[in-house]
């Protein structure tokens, strides 16, 4: 209700009555609100500013995130996000309109827990614990796995029923640990570490569904890591569908639920008679293959062996044609003829130049005379340097021809010891076949007739039987 009094005051302009309000306001100070973001648009394209609205069931404000505090927001702003904010209120004094000027912002509640998780998940990822380059290998068919659950829920029973109903040759190793509460991250880890000393192929880290604060167990940090530091590759089946867990992005495989983490790694029979018919065929056919590859080496190493023997049979056939027509194999006894007319000619050139030298030994006489006639002209002591001269030329003489004459013996010894009739005078003969010299049984044939040529004559004979000796 207007009072008198307010009608007869001066009316404020809108200006004053604005920035009154806008004063009252601020002096409120700064509040802390809950809310739930609606109608969020942003950043602006020129000023970076964000605008959205806070809500609850029964009423709404206007707010404004300035662009340095929004972009020190480190969660991802969208409607429905239930944050907690730090601000005040302003009135815009062009248009008179009330918003809530955001100075801080946190996400609350589930929210909150969901921007840990986003860091965390941030936090890995640089570290590279997320990339795929390290995740292990799945084998296509595990023999030995071991599963990480509860034992008193029914994750392990569907698990042990479905394994059985596709492949009941994998073996189970069932490894209990607490899935959900503060003690569930520590015994995981545990369970994960014992793990790697079982004979298994695989870990299966399995949980049913539940709300994101119940599956918080699998957004932990050691569990996490411990999962990206195990030898043995870990397949993560927690059931929670519309969300992905921080442990699902560092496991080797991640699936939607426990049984369909289990059929990942126990294929169907079928699928494995399947699976191995398949490897057979490629098996056989590169059996095939690499046997027409063979054969083809094959093939082509004979022809290159086939003509590096006609090559080596020609050139063996050029030699032994040329060595054919060698005199020596025409005739065995050609170089002994040789020889022989050499040592002869050799001979009879020494014979001649002895001869040649004889002579000037009786001539020694004769000069002796001449010098002792020719002495008694001269004094003594010339007699005797003629009597030492003759003395030297005496001996000279005999030196020169002793020489001729040792040589001439020698000569002669090698001509008796290379003479085929003295090797045939120490018991020796040459076989003859048709006029031909043997050197050896393997040209003899029973009924052959030979001709044995021996040192005071030859006789006829005919082969009875050869018999061959291997020389060593």
């Amino acid at each position: 209700m207007v009072s008198q009094k307010d009608t007869e005051d001066a009316p404020f302009s809108v200006s004053d009555i604005v920035n009154r309000a806008k004063k009252t306001l601020t002096d409120l100070g700064s509040f802390r609100v809950v809310g739930e973001i609606s109608g969020f648009k942003g950043p602006h394209a020129r000023s970076g500013h964000v605008y959205f609205q806070l809500k609850d069931e029964n009423a709404a404000m206007d707010v404004i995130m300035w662009k340095g505090v929004f972009s020190s927001c480190t969660a991802p702003l969208r409607d429905g996000l239930l944050v907690e904010v730090i601000g005040k209120f302003d009135v815009y004094a062009a248009s008179g309109k009330l918003s809530f000027i955001i100075q801080k912002l946190n996400i609350a509640g589930e929210g909150l827990l969901r921007q840990q998780v986003a860091e965390l998940a941030r936090k890995l990822e640089l570290e590279g614990l997320m990339d795929q380059s390290r995740k292990k290998p799945i084998p296509y068919f595990c023999e030995k796995i071991c599963v990480i659950t509860s034992l008193s829920g029914a994750v392990i029973d569907d698990v042990k029923r479905t394994l059985a109903r596709r492949n009941p040759l994998v073996k189970i190793f069932a490894v209990g640990a607490a899935v959900q509460g503060e003690e569930a991250p520590a015994q995981i880890v545990s369970a994960l570490s014992f793990a790697q000393t079982l004979p298994v192929d695989a870990i299966l880290l399995v949980r049913g569904g539940g709300s994101f604060e119940d599956l918080m167990t699998f957004n932990d940090e050691g569990v996490a890591r411990a999962i990206a530091d195990s030898a043995l590759p870990v397949v993560t089946g927690i059931g929670h569908e519309p969300d992905t867990s921080v442990a699902d992005m560092v496991a080797d495989r991640r699936m939607s639920t426990p049984t369909a983490a289990a059929e990942s790694i126990a294929p169907a029979k079928e699928d494995l008679f399947a699976y191995l018919a398949g490897e057979k065929a490629k098996t056989d056919k590169a059996f095939v293959g690499l046997l027409s590859r063979l054969d083809l080496s094959f093939q082509h190493s004979m022809q290159v062996a086939r003509t590096a023997i006609e090559r080596e049979l020609e050139r063996t056939g050029e030699r032994v044609r040329y060595l054919a027509q060698s005199p020596a194999l025409q005739d065995p006894l050609y170089q002994l003829h040789m020889r022989e007319n050499a040592l002869s000619q050799t001979s009879e050139r020494l014979l001649f130049a002895a001869e040649k030298a004889l002579p000037s030994r009786d001539y020694l006489p004769i000069v002796r005379h001449r010098l002792l006639l020719a002495g008694k002209s001269v004094p003594q002591k010339g007699l005797a340097f003629i009597a030492n001269i003759a003395s030297t030329l005496r001996h000279k003489t005999d030196a020169i021809i002793e020489q001729p004459k040792t040589e001439l013996h020698r000569l002669d010894h090698i001509l008796n010891t290379l003479n085929p009739k003295g090797v045939l005078a120490r018991g020796y003969a040459i076989i003859q076949k048709n006029g031909r010299a043997l050197n050896g049984v393997h040209a003899m044939y029973p009924t052959d007739e030979i001709e044995v040529l021996m040192y005071d004559g030859e006789a006829k004979a005919t082969v009875d039987s050869v018999t061959t000796q291997h020389l060593q």
